[in-house]
């Protein structure tokens, strides 16, 4: 009969802290006086006072309904990246190795590409959000910043992407000194089907600014300049009657498929000012943008419920794309362990600490609140389709300011390129010493810096950075073709890379807010000036204009709005 039980009661003494009552020795600091103890009791169930003294655990804490509700989709994507990896592994001993099903084996490759289309799909759908996004984004927020608040914002932006992408490169090429993977172990084998494209240095850096200036801005929305290297092998007789084969090149500009993103983002960010400095004239526009952007945000938020599913069938069809499991041995397993060594200390040392000692902000919250791009930008190896959800967690988990994080991220996603910069620096030095080239420091140097930049030109669409990566090794003096030695585990690389890179834009958005909130709160404080000088001018005018009656049987209020007609044809028939 514990129902019919009395409790037992325990009285509670309140006791009254305030700033007057401070005790010599304790300084500055409030404590509580016996002189300043109420006598007021509260009657306290024993069991309840035991519940309540005692601290949620974390299980407590993080387990509630709630929570478990806010963070279903990541837990989601989470598990559909650990069960993808574990089916895709497990149907490998069905995968066939030609195209006939033979040897009782059961999935062929064009079985694969069955399995890889619902992935496909979900790529397709963040890159058809993409545009919309970017444009909608960028002149939205620069809508609301005046010209100097623009200047010094993307100031400090690009001077965090190039510090950090420097940076990343740079430990990249002490951990493959250190460790040395091409001195060791197995030779990495060959793969025919990882042919490298021609690229010169100069060729990359003209296209940059040829996409900077598109000649049509709507066809920028789906292409780009691209200058391919036409190989021309001429036959030299000497006068000795030696002969040689001359290889020349000779570059042609040609247009492909692919959004240019550098053209579209320095349209938006000069529309974005114009729009800005002219105030009332552009404010259905600044409406406009604003409405298009929040409808683009619920659209995103649509596709994320399909993201579980895209991303489970990209990792199988990934896993069952692998010709061995051996390429993960041996001395190419030892480049991935410096490679993905390398993104980890830069993911989780650097780029955090310069988020807590710029900020002070607790970068494993931070890192939380990203956890949903970060899963996807593993899943998609695209920091591009990633951009839509990198949004929604900058803005709503980690609360930053719209007004920034709609600047600094689509221009992140070009720029911006952590992990590749690492990864093309480890590549680089990781070929020379399979062929036994040895590297001084100033190719040490050359390979930090062209690294660097070649990030910067990289496409961030998926292994974009196999491109890039035949700068570098011309930089050195290497052969392109020995980019097909690293082309069976760059697939792994990619995706740890590309969560890197968006990890990256997620950061420069808390430190260029950080950095900027002396201009964004003088922004806001003449946003509230100026609003409060409109309602301040409007109210008397409607005072002025308006003269109300009292004069009917029940009291109620007539007004006579003759005195503000404009056209003298129209009357007023209540008055």
């Amino acid at each position: 009969m514990h129902f019919f039980k009395k409790k037992t009661v325990v009285p509670v003494i309140i006791t009254e802290t305030t700033d007057e009552t401070i005790q010599p020795g304790y300084g500055s600091r409030p404590v509580s006086a016996l002189s300043k103890t109420s006598h007021q009791a509260i009657s306290v169930p024993a069991s309840e006072q035991i519940i309540s003294s005692r601290k949620p655990n974390c299980c407590q804490k993080f387990c509630t309904k709630e929570n478990l509700k806010e963070q279903a989709l990541l837990i989601a994507t989470v598990t559909a990246v650990i069960l993808g990896i574990i089916v895709g592994i497990s149907l490998r001993g069905l995968k066939c190795v030609g195209d006939d099903r033979i040897d009782g084996c059961r999935i062929t490759k064009e079985d694969i590409t069955y399995i890889d289309f619902p992935g496909k799909i979900f790529i397709n759908i963040l890159k058809m959000l993409i545009l919309p996004l970017i444009v909608s984004s960028l002149i939205s927020s620069l809508a609301q910043l005046d010209a100097q608040s623009c200047g010094k914002m993307g100031a400090r932006a690009l001077i965090y992407y190039i510090g950090t992408t420097l940076l990343a490169a740079i430990t990249g090429v002490i951990l493959v000194l250190t460790i040395r993977p091409g001195s060791r172990g197995n030779s990495a084998p060959s793969r025919p089907g990882g042919t490298a494209t021609e690229a010169r240095t100069i060729d990359t850096v003209l296209d940059l600014f040829r996409n900077l200036f598109p000649d049509n801005i709507m066809e920028a929305s789906f292409r780009a300049y691209s200058t391919k290297l036409i190989t021309n092998v001429t036959l030299i007789t000497l006068p000795d009657g030696s002969k040689y084969n001359k290889t020349t090149y000779i570059p042609r500009v040609e247009k492909t498929d692919g959004i240019n993103v550098l053209g579209l983002l320095l349209f938006c960010i000069v529309f974005g000012i114009i729009v800005s400095r002219l105030k009332e004239k552009t404010a259905i526009l600044k409406q406009f943008f604003d409405a298009m952007l929040e409808v683009v945000m619920q659209l995103v938020r649509i596709a994320m419920l399909y993201g579980p599913i895209g991303i489970f069938f990209l990792i199988v069809a990934k896993m069952l794309e692998m010709d061995d499991l051996a390429d993960f041995v041996g001395s190419l397993g030892l480049y991935m362990l410096t490679v993905l060594a390398g993104l980890f200390i830069h993911g989780l040392i650097v780029l955090p600490l310069l988020l807590f000692v710029i900020t002070r902000i607790n970068s494993f919250k931070f890192i939380r609140g990203m956890s949903q791009a970060l899963v996807t930008a593993f899943g998609t190896a695209s920091s591009s389709a990633t951009l839509p959800i990198t949004y929604q967690c900058v803005e709503e988990k980690n609360h930053i300011d719209p007004r920034v994080s709609r600047f600094v991220l689509p221009v992140g996603a070009t720029v911006n390129m952590d992990g590749t910069a690492l990864y093309e620096a480890v590549a680089a030095i990781y070929i020379a010493q399979l062929n036994g080239i040895p590297l001084n420091a100033v190719k040490v140097i050359v390979t930090s810096l062209t690294s660097t930049l070649a990030s910067v030109g990289a496409a961030s669409i998926p292994q974009a950075g196999l491109v890039t990566m035949v700068i570098v090794l011309n930089a050195l003096g290497l052969p392109s073709d020995e980019v097909r030695t690293i082309y069976a585990v760059d697939w792994l690389l990619d995706r740890f890379r590309t969560a890197i890179n968006v990890f990256g834009d997620s950061i420069g958005c808390a430190i260029v807010q950080h950095l900027s909130r002396k201009e964004l709160a003088a922004l806001d404080e003449k946003k509230n000036i100026e609003e409060n000088n409109n309602s301040n001018t409007v109210l008397p005018l409607l005072v002025k204009n308006t003269e109300y009656r009292t004069s009917t049987p029940n009291g109620l209020l007539h007004r006579d709005s003759s005195t503000i007609l404009d056209n003298p044809t129209y009357t007023d028939s209540t008055a």
